[in-house]
């Protein structure tokens, strides 16, 4: 597969427009399609200027700045992603949503950052920093990001939709989405756990 397309298949796969409609929820059904984008698209560009840093620095940013080996970022991130998993499977949707706290007007900060920021997202930069080159790499995560916005957009209109007449198919929808979100979460976490072993022996 062409590097190109295999990094924005992976950051697709990473921010999951489906699984963050719904730790999205109750964003989407408060506020008003233009409200919306305007915080998508502040979470957005938070989240883009720190994968494109990481892009940019690749895992020097880790073994000279932070003095860490990207192997442990890689086994602690996994770590991570694979207990938000068991969460996930265990008490649905309302594990993603404890995830965003804080006050309401840093909303954009709190979507950023853990869900779209995360081990997942920051390791794939690097990775994208490492098989491409600068102005692809960021090509790569810009149009995820754009394609998450726009999916994510459409499946406000959806859910806007389909509240108005069937409630209970939008909560058949949520659980079915938020555990089967949680077995391709987990399988990332472990793939990450496997990679940091992979590269520290």
């Amino acid at each position: 597969m062409d590097p190109f397309v295999k990094s924005l298949a992976l950051f697709l796969v990473l921010f999951n427009p489906f699984l963050m409609s719904i730790y999205l929820l109750d964003l989407i059904q408060e506020m008003d399609r233009s409200a919306f984008f305007k915080v998508l698209l502040r979470a957005t560009i938070i989240s883009g200027g720190v994968f494109i840093v990481f892009a940019f620095g690749g895992e020097a940013i880790f073994t000279d700045v932070l003095q860490v080996e990207f192997a442990a970022f890689l086994l602690f991130g996994g770590i991570v992603i694979f207990l938000i998993a068991l969460q996930m499977m265990f008490t649905g949707s309302q594990a993603i949503k404890k995830m965003r706290g804080g006050d309401p007007a840093h909303i954009s900060g709190s979507i950023a950052m853990p869900f779209m920021i995360g081990p997942g997202t920051i390791s794939a930069s690097v990775i994208a920093g490492k098989t491409l080159s600068f102005t692809m790499a960021t090509a790569a995560i810009a149009l995820s990001l754009l394609l998450t916005i726009a999916m994510l957009m459409l499946l406000k209109q959806a859910f806007d939709s389909i509240r108005e007449r069937n409630t209970d198919l939008l909560e058949r929808y949520i659980d079915i989405t938020g555990r089967a979100g949680a077995l391709l979460t987990g399988t990332i976490g472990i793939q990450m756990i496997m990679q940091g072993i992979r590269q520290a022996v």
